[in-house]
């Protein structure tokens, strides 16, 4: 009999299938652990959304919030970004994946300005999906969640955001 070293065929199949075994339960977890990372990030990014939105309002804008009037659009973020009180990623409208977009109502003799923030995953579902939530705030700075699968791509309205579900934290 020779005098053989190495591994036989049997035992480095016993290791590819243990590593794939392996790879079969951690990927998932992996997988849920950076959309959990992205909704942090997304958590953090409409608190400072809000702060930024306040003191635009007491510092450039005269009582109003960023932004144009009307629909769901960039806007407030772009003029949040130019005198620097949100970061340039922010103000991009896209950061951790994640699509910012917000929204504004100038005040009027009879009413107070408002503003609303939505943030939504830029992947709703899949393997990439990049949250399993989306978010809003309003003036009143209560941070909302939506989790119905359904509505993940829809972005919060003014109108809607008291629909979401306010976060306990």
């Amino acid at each position: 009999m020779k005098n053989q070293k190495g591994f036989s065929l049997i035992e480095l199949l016993i290791v590819v299938v243990i590593i794939g075994i392996i790879a079969a339960i951690a990927i998932p977890n992996l997988l849920a652990a950076r959309r959990s990372a992205n909704e942090g990030s997304a958590i953090s990014a409409m608190r400072t959304l809000h702060g930024a939105q306040m003191t635009y309002a007491s510092t450039y804008g005269g009582g109003n919030y960023a932004g144009a009037t009307g629909a769901a659009d960039g806007t407030g973020l772009t003029a949040l970004g130019t005198p620097g009180l949100v970061d340039s990623v922010l103000a991009s409208g896209t950061k951790s994946g994640y699509v910012f977009v917000g929204g504004r109502t100038a005040s009027s003799t009879t009413l107070p300005a408002t503003f609303f923030f939505s943030a939504n995953p830029t992947t709703t579902s899949g393997v990439t999906q990049t949250g399993a939530r989306k978010f809003g705030i309003g003036t009143e700075g209560v941070l909302v969640a939506d989790a119905t699968a359904a509505s993940l791509a829809t972005a919060f309205t003014q109108v809607t955001i008291t629909a979401g579900t306010p976060l306990s934290n």
